[in-house]
Protein backbone atom coordinates (compact mmCIF):
# COMPACT_ATOMS: atom_id res chain seq x y z
CA UNK A 1 0.00 0.00 0.00
CA UNK A 2 1.35 3.43 -0.95
CA UNK A 3 2.12 5.69 2.01
CA UNK A 4 -0.16 8.74 2.15
CA UNK A 5 2.53 10.74 3.95
CA UNK A 6 5.10 9.96 1.24
CA UNK A 7 2.60 10.91 -1.48
CA UNK A 8 2.08 14.26 0.23
CA UNK A 9 5.85 14.82 0.39
CA UNK A 10 6.18 14.07 -3.33
CA UNK A 11 3.43 16.59 -4.05
CA UNK A 12 5.26 19.11 -1.86
CA UNK A 13 8.44 18.55 -3.89
CA UNK A 14 6.53 19.21 -7.14
CA UNK A 15 5.07 22.38 -5.63
CA UNK A 16 8.42 23.78 -4.47
CA UNK A 17 10.11 22.88 -7.76
CA UNK A 18 7.35 24.68 -9.65
CA UNK A 19 7.90 27.74 -7.43
CA UNK A 20 11.67 27.51 -7.92
CA UNK A 21 12.07 27.13 -4.15
CA UNK A 22 14.81 24.53 -3.74
CA UNK A 23 15.81 25.79 -0.30
CA UNK A 24 12.97 24.19 1.60
CA UNK A 25 12.57 21.19 3.91
CA UNK A 26 9.82 18.93 2.53
CA UNK A 27 9.83 16.28 5.28
CA UNK A 28 7.47 16.23 8.26
CA UNK A 29 10.30 16.68 10.75
CA UNK A 30 9.55 17.81 14.30
CA UNK A 31 10.89 21.20 15.39
CA UNK A 32 14.61 20.97 16.14
CA UNK A 33 15.78 21.57 19.67
CA UNK A 34 18.82 23.84 19.95
CA UNK A 35 22.08 21.92 20.33
CA UNK A 36 24.10 23.56 23.10
CA UNK A 37 27.90 23.27 23.26
CA UNK A 38 27.90 21.25 26.49
CA UNK A 39 25.61 18.66 24.87
CA UNK A 40 27.95 17.54 22.11
CA UNK A 41 31.29 15.73 22.24
CA UNK A 42 32.06 15.98 18.52
CA UNK A 43 35.11 13.72 18.52
CA UNK A 44 33.70 11.34 21.16
CA UNK A 45 36.76 11.83 23.38
CA UNK A 46 34.98 11.11 26.66
CA UNK A 47 35.53 7.47 27.50
CA UNK A 48 31.82 6.60 27.61
CA UNK A 49 31.27 8.19 24.21
CA UNK A 50 34.38 6.49 22.84
CA UNK A 51 33.14 3.07 23.94
CA UNK A 52 29.63 3.79 22.64
CA UNK A 53 31.07 4.93 19.32
CA UNK A 54 32.91 1.62 18.92
CA UNK A 55 29.93 -0.61 19.62
CA UNK A 56 27.29 1.53 17.89
CA UNK A 57 29.44 1.81 14.76
CA UNK A 58 29.82 -1.97 14.68
CA UNK A 59 26.05 -2.34 15.09
CA UNK A 60 25.45 0.25 12.33
CA UNK A 61 27.78 -1.61 9.96
CA UNK A 62 25.86 -4.81 10.69
CA UNK A 63 22.59 -2.95 10.12
CA UNK A 64 23.76 -1.63 6.74
CA UNK A 65 24.77 -5.13 5.69
CA UNK A 66 21.33 -6.30 6.79
CA UNK A 67 19.65 -3.69 4.60
CA UNK A 68 21.78 -4.83 1.68
CA UNK A 69 20.92 -8.49 2.32
CA UNK A 70 17.21 -7.60 2.52
CA UNK A 71 17.56 -5.61 -0.73
CA UNK A 72 16.35 -2.43 0.93
CA UNK A 73 19.69 -0.83 0.04
CA UNK A 74 20.95 -1.77 -3.41
CA UNK A 75 24.31 -0.51 -4.69
CA UNK A 76 24.17 -1.59 -8.32
CA UNK A 77 27.45 -0.07 -9.50
CA UNK A 78 30.31 2.21 -8.51
CA UNK A 79 31.78 4.38 -11.27
CA UNK A 80 35.03 6.33 -10.82
CA UNK A 81 36.47 4.60 -7.75
CA UNK A 82 39.91 5.09 -9.30
CA UNK A 83 39.55 8.82 -8.64
CA UNK A 84 40.05 8.15 -4.93
CA UNK A 85 43.66 7.15 -5.56
CA UNK A 86 44.55 10.79 -6.14
CA UNK A 87 43.58 11.80 -2.59
CA UNK A 88 46.43 11.43 -0.11
CA UNK A 89 45.06 13.31 2.90
CA UNK A 90 41.66 14.60 3.97
CA UNK A 91 38.83 15.65 1.67
CA UNK A 92 35.24 16.85 1.73
CA UNK A 93 32.74 14.58 -0.03
CA UNK A 94 29.69 16.13 -1.66
CA UNK A 95 26.66 14.21 -2.86
CA UNK A 96 22.98 14.64 -3.71
CA UNK A 97 20.60 14.20 -0.78
CA UNK A 98 17.41 12.28 -1.52
CA UNK A 99 17.00 9.38 0.92
CA UNK A 100 17.94 8.37 4.49
CA UNK A 101 19.86 5.37 3.12
CA UNK A 102 21.87 7.14 0.41
CA UNK A 103 24.54 8.30 2.90
CA UNK A 104 24.92 4.64 3.89
CA UNK A 105 25.69 3.83 0.27
CA UNK A 106 28.37 6.54 0.18
CA UNK A 107 29.78 5.29 3.50
CA UNK A 108 29.83 1.67 2.30
CA UNK A 109 31.57 2.56 -0.96
CA UNK A 110 34.20 4.77 0.67
CA UNK A 111 34.94 2.26 3.43
CA UNK A 112 35.52 -0.37 0.75
CA UNK A 113 37.72 1.67 -1.56
CA UNK A 114 39.41 3.92 1.03
CA UNK A 115 39.41 1.76 4.18
CA UNK A 116 42.21 3.66 5.94
CA UNK A 117 40.19 6.89 6.09
CA UNK A 118 37.83 7.84 8.88
CA UNK A 119 34.40 8.86 7.58
CA UNK A 120 32.37 11.72 9.13
CA UNK A 121 28.95 13.08 8.22
CA UNK A 122 27.64 16.63 8.68
CA UNK A 123 24.00 16.37 9.81
CA UNK A 124 21.16 18.77 10.54
CA UNK A 125 20.64 19.90 14.12
CA UNK A 126 17.29 18.13 14.48
CA UNK A 127 18.74 14.76 13.51
CA UNK A 128 20.88 14.97 16.63
CA UNK A 129 18.54 16.63 19.13
CA UNK A 130 15.31 14.94 17.90
CA UNK A 131 16.42 11.96 15.79
CA UNK A 132 13.97 9.75 13.89
CA UNK A 133 12.80 6.72 15.83
CA UNK A 134 15.44 3.99 15.90
CA UNK A 135 18.25 6.27 14.71
CA UNK A 136 19.10 8.06 17.98
CA UNK A 137 22.29 6.13 18.74
CA UNK A 138 23.41 6.25 15.12
CA UNK A 139 23.14 10.05 14.98
CA UNK A 140 24.75 10.44 18.41
CA UNK A 141 27.77 8.18 18.08
CA UNK A 142 28.56 7.27 14.45
CA UNK A 143 31.00 10.06 13.55
CA UNK A 144 28.26 12.62 13.00
CA UNK A 145 28.96 16.37 13.02
CA UNK A 146 25.65 18.10 13.83
CA UNK A 147 25.12 21.72 12.90
CA UNK A 148 23.53 24.04 15.45
CA UNK A 149 21.52 27.25 15.66
CA UNK A 150 23.67 28.18 18.66
CA UNK A 151 26.72 30.33 17.82
CA UNK A 152 28.91 28.85 20.57
CA UNK A 153 28.19 25.33 19.36
CA UNK A 154 29.01 26.34 15.80
CA UNK A 155 32.37 27.74 16.91
CA UNK A 156 33.03 24.34 18.43
CA UNK A 157 31.90 22.72 15.17
CA UNK A 158 34.28 24.85 13.08
CA UNK A 159 37.20 24.00 15.38
CA UNK A 160 36.45 20.31 15.04
CA UNK A 161 36.27 20.50 11.24
CA UNK A 162 39.62 22.30 11.27
CA UNK A 163 41.09 19.51 13.41
CA UNK A 164 39.71 16.76 11.19
CA UNK A 165 41.07 18.28 7.99
CA UNK A 166 44.58 18.11 9.45
CA UNK A 167 44.27 14.34 9.72
CA UNK A 168 43.36 11.51 7.36
CA UNK A 169 39.58 12.00 7.25
CA UNK A 170 36.69 12.20 4.84
CA UNK A 171 33.80 14.54 5.70
CA UNK A 172 30.48 14.19 3.87
CA UNK A 173 28.56 17.45 3.39
CA UNK A 174 25.34 17.83 1.41
CA UNK A 175 25.56 21.07 -0.60
CA UNK A 176 21.84 20.83 -1.44
CA UNK A 177 21.15 20.97 2.32
CA UNK A 178 17.66 19.44 2.61
CA UNK A 179 16.63 15.92 1.65
CA UNK A 180 14.15 15.67 -1.24
CA UNK A 181 12.93 12.09 -1.33
CA UNK A 182 14.00 10.18 -4.47
CA UNK A 183 14.49 13.44 -6.41
CA UNK A 184 16.79 12.61 -9.30
CA UNK A 185 17.95 16.06 -10.39
CA UNK A 186 20.86 17.96 -8.85
CA UNK A 187 19.59 21.00 -6.95
CA UNK A 188 21.31 24.39 -6.50
CA UNK A 189 24.24 24.21 -4.09
CA UNK A 190 25.00 26.14 -0.91
CA UNK A 191 28.50 27.53 -0.34
CA UNK A 192 29.30 25.68 2.90
CA UNK A 193 31.30 22.68 1.69
CA UNK A 194 33.26 24.83 -0.74
CA UNK A 195 34.03 27.50 1.85
CA UNK A 196 35.47 24.77 4.07
CA UNK A 197 37.47 23.36 1.17
CA UNK A 198 38.94 26.75 0.32
CA UNK A 199 39.56 27.76 3.93
CA UNK A 200 41.43 24.58 4.81
CA UNK A 201 42.90 24.03 1.33
CA UNK A 202 41.27 20.61 1.19
CA UNK A 203 39.95 19.00 -2.01
CA UNK A 204 36.34 18.19 -2.81
CA UNK A 205 35.41 14.69 -3.95
CA UNK A 206 32.19 15.21 -5.95
CA UNK A 207 29.76 12.30 -5.89
CA UNK A 208 26.39 11.91 -7.51
CA UNK A 209 24.03 8.96 -7.10
CA UNK A 210 21.74 8.00 -9.95
CA UNK A 211 18.92 5.52 -9.43
CA UNK A 212 16.43 3.23 -11.07
CA UNK A 213 13.50 1.16 -9.83
CA UNK A 214 14.30 -2.37 -8.72
CA UNK A 215 11.92 -4.94 -10.17
CA UNK A 216 10.72 -6.95 -7.19
CA UNK A 217 11.71 -5.00 -4.06
CA UNK A 218 9.51 -2.46 -2.30
CA UNK A 219 10.20 -0.18 0.64
CA UNK A 220 8.07 0.45 3.72
CA UNK A 221 6.16 3.20 1.90
CA UNK A 222 5.09 0.89 -0.93
CA UNK A 223 7.46 2.30 -3.55
CA UNK A 224 10.09 0.33 -5.51
CA UNK A 225 13.47 0.26 -3.80
CA UNK A 226 15.92 2.28 -5.88
CA UNK A 227 19.06 0.68 -7.26
CA UNK A 228 21.94 3.13 -6.77
CA UNK A 229 24.84 3.83 -9.06
CA UNK A 230 27.44 5.82 -7.14
CA UNK A 231 29.46 8.14 -9.39
CA UNK A 232 32.77 9.32 -7.90
CA UNK A 233 34.21 12.15 -9.97
CA UNK A 234 37.66 13.66 -10.18
CA UNK A 235 38.67 15.75 -7.15
CA UNK A 236 38.27 19.53 -7.31
CA UNK A 237 40.99 21.75 -5.89
CA UNK A 238 41.01 25.38 -4.87
CA UNK A 239 42.21 27.82 -7.51
CA UNK A 240 44.98 29.62 -5.62
CA UNK A 241 45.04 32.47 -8.17
CA UNK A 242 41.53 33.65 -7.22
CA UNK A 243 40.27 35.69 -4.26
CA UNK A 244 38.53 33.58 -1.63
CA UNK A 245 34.92 34.25 -2.66
CA UNK A 246 35.67 33.65 -6.33
CA UNK A 247 37.53 30.44 -5.50
CA UNK A 248 34.50 29.21 -3.53
CA UNK A 249 32.16 30.09 -6.40
CA UNK A 250 34.39 28.33 -8.93
CA UNK A 251 34.56 25.10 -6.87
CA UNK A 252 30.80 25.14 -6.35
CA UNK A 253 30.09 25.71 -10.05
CA UNK A 254 32.57 23.01 -11.09
CA UNK A 255 30.94 20.53 -8.73
CA UNK A 256 27.44 21.34 -9.94
CA UNK A 257 28.41 21.08 -13.62
CA UNK A 258 29.95 17.66 -12.98
CA UNK A 259 26.73 16.45 -11.34
CA UNK A 260 24.69 17.95 -14.15
CA UNK A 261 26.83 16.10 -16.69
CA UNK A 262 26.36 12.76 -14.90
CA UNK A 263 22.60 13.37 -14.64
CA UNK A 264 22.23 14.17 -18.34
CA UNK A 265 24.39 11.28 -19.54
CA UNK A 266 22.77 8.72 -17.22
CA UNK A 267 19.14 9.63 -17.81
CA UNK A 268 19.57 10.83 -21.38
CA UNK A 269 17.72 14.10 -20.81
CA UNK A 270 18.71 17.74 -20.47
CA UNK A 271 18.62 19.10 -16.92
CA UNK A 272 15.57 21.35 -16.71
CA UNK A 273 13.33 22.20 -13.78
CA UNK A 274 9.55 22.18 -13.92
CA UNK A 275 9.23 25.77 -12.72
CA UNK A 276 6.49 28.23 -13.63
CA UNK A 277 9.01 30.11 -15.79
CA UNK A 278 9.49 26.96 -17.88
CA UNK A 279 5.76 26.28 -18.29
Amino acid sequence: MISQERQEILERIKKYEFEGDFDHDVENDPPAKTLLPNKIDYLRKKWRNKIARFFVTRAADKGINGLISAKQLIIKEVIGKENLQEIKGSAFITSNHFHPFENMAIYKVFKEYAPKKDFYRVIREGNYTAPPKGFDKFFKYCNTLPLSSNHSTMRKFFNVVNTLTKKNNYILIYPEQYMWWNYKKPRPFKDGAFRFACKYNTPIIPCFITMEDSKDNFDGDGFPVQEYTVHIMKPIYKDETLPFKEAVRKMKNQNFEMCKDVYQKTYGVELTYNTKENN
